[in-house]
Parts: C-alpha cells; sequence; structure tokens
C-alpha cells in the first residue's frame, strides 16, 4: 500500500498531500486531519475517498470552498461525484468537484432560509440529457441519506447539467446556453404556430431531439445535405412552417455566432408541418 506524505490539513477530515504515483492530492476520511502536519506519512487505506485536482486553479477553488461546507453534505458530495464515475464509465472533468459542491452548497443554504430556486428548463434538460438526469435523481437520493438535505425537482435538472458537462468536458455555461436557447426556440414555435405542445408526450421529445442535434452540427460546422428541390416545394406548400424555420435559424445563428447552412430549414420545416398537422 502507497505511503502519501501531508502536505496540508485543511480541516479535521480534509487534507492536502503527496502521492507516490499521482502526485497531489485530497484525501477525505473522519478526523483524517485532526492533529497532523506537515511531512506526517500515513498509508493510502487510512483515507476514505481520495481525489487528484490536477488543476491548480481548481485546488485552490476547492480549498476557499470547504470552510463553508457542512460536513455531512461535503461527504455526501464526494460520494455523489463517486456514483456519477460509476454510472457515467468516464474520466470526468475535474472542475466538478468545485462546480458541484459549489452548487450543492448555496442551493443548501438557499433552502435553510427558505429560499427555493426555480428551475426554468427542467423539462428541457430532462428531454435532452435523460441519462444524466437519471443519475441526477440518484445523486439526489444519496444526499438525502447521507446529508437529510431534500434537494427539489429543480436541483435534479441542474445537477443533470453538472453531471453532462463534466461528462463532455464542455463549460457549463455552454450547456446553460443551450439549454436557454432550447427553451427559447421552443417558445417561438408555440408562439408562431398557435399551438400548445405537451411537454410529457413523444412530441415534444422529437422536436427537442431535433434542435438539439440541429445546434450540435451547427456547433461542430457539420453540413447536410440539401433534397433537391424540396425547398421551393415546402416553400410554396408550407409556407408558415417554412418562414418560421428561418425565423428559428436566425435566432440559432445570433445566439451561436455561426452559420447555419440551408438544409437545416428544410428538415426543420418538415418537422414543424409535421407537428403542427398532429396538433392542430
Amino acid at each position: 500500500m502507497d505511503k502519501i506524505e501531508v502536505k496540508k490539513g485543511l480541516n479535521n477530515n480534509v487534507m492536502i498531500a503527496d502521492h507516490p504515483r499521482l502526485g497531489e492530492v485530497i484525501l477525505i476520511g473522519k478526523g483524517i486531519g485532526f492533529n497532523r502536519k506537515k511531512g506526517d506519512v500515513i498509508e493510502e487505506g487510512q483515507a476514505e475517498k481520495m481525489f487528484v485536482l490536477k488543476d491548480e486553479k481548481e485546488q485552490a477553488n476547492y480549498i476557499k470552498l470547504l470552510p463553508f461546507v457542512e460536513n455531512d453534505l461535503h461527504e455526501a458530495i464526494i460520494s455523489s461525484i463517486e456514483l456519477i464515475k460509476k454510472r457515467t464509465a468516464s474520466t470526468l472533468n475535474e472542475h466538478i468537484h468545485v462546480a458541484l459542491t459549489d452548487h450543492l452548497m448555496f442551493a443548501a443554504s438557499r433552502m435553510s432560509h427558505g429560499m427555493e430556486f426555480k428551475n426554468p428548463f427542467l423539462v428541457e434538460t430532462k428531454t435532452l440529457y435523460p441519462a444524466e438526469f437519471e443519475i441526477a435523481k440518484e445523486v439526489v437520493e444519496l444526499i438525502k441519506d447521507k446529508s437529510g438535505i431534500e434537494f427539489p425537482d429543480g436541483e435534479t435538472g441542474f445537477i443533470a447539467l453538472h453531471i453532462h458537462s463534466a461528462v463532455m468536458n464542455r463549460n457549463l455555461s455552454d450547456v446553460n446556453k443551450h439549454s436557454q436557447l432550447v427553451t427559447k426556440l421552443v417558445q417561438m414555435i408555440e408562439d408562431n404556430l398557435d399551438i400548445k405542445i405537451d411537454k410529457d408526450g413523444i412530441d415534444y421529445t422529437r422536436l427537442v431531439r431535433h434542435i438539439r442535434f440541429t445546434i450540435e452540427r451547427v456547433n461542430n460546422g457539420e453540413q447536410v445535405e440539401e433534397p433537391e428541390k424540396i425547398s421551393s416545394l415546402l416553400k410554396e406548400e408550407y409556407p408558415v412552417c417554412y418562414n418560421l424555420s428561418w425565423k428559428l435559424i436566425k435566432v440559432m445563428q445570433q445566439t451561436l455566432k455561426k452559420q447555419v447552412c440551408n438544409a437545416e430549414a428544410v428538415y426543420l420545416t418538415m418537422h414543424l408541418q409535421r407537428l403542427q398537422k398532429k396538433v392542430k
């Protein structure tokens, strides 16, 4: 078993140490930091949890957070990140340690003051990232079991976004921006076609999925093939849906600051027409 040298105790249960193979690590365990001083040697097995934060900035931010996190909640968050790693079977962006701790600490603080934060993108998040949403539900349960804190449904959505961000190694602000864009586009569709889409129905799932893949293609600069002659036909047959598809594309272009190819309007028009026909 590896011998680890203590570098700095952060509190009774958390410390920074030097690992012979992994370099600088963060160790967590009940009372592990009590009476430890720099240079002390401990065995790896004495720590309940251990993780590596290679990025110095991430480590500094994490250390700043620790004095403000309740022990039970902190242990629950660390166990949650272990669970996320296991369920996604992927190497997570280490920023999740800081981001999720920070988010849940403030969420718990808000709840203790009777302030519940509404999540306006809950339905979209559930539809866009179903796998992450299921894991987030497990995380909420785990936190409830370990710390007694019962987060509302909206938090499940926020946690799912953090999971998606860490798994895909994407900036959370980009993930949020895309969720907000989907919400805005769906609202435009409902307003322009004067319809109400059932958010629990398959049509909504298909629509959001289509918009999401369009956003991903635009972001990655992928071109889709334009079916020949179909564009002018759709323009004549379904002018309302065709014009709306271009309105949606313009909003996408402004938000993503990227060009959307013409073929996307064709596919979007067909999708909107099918939706309008079903709902009307």
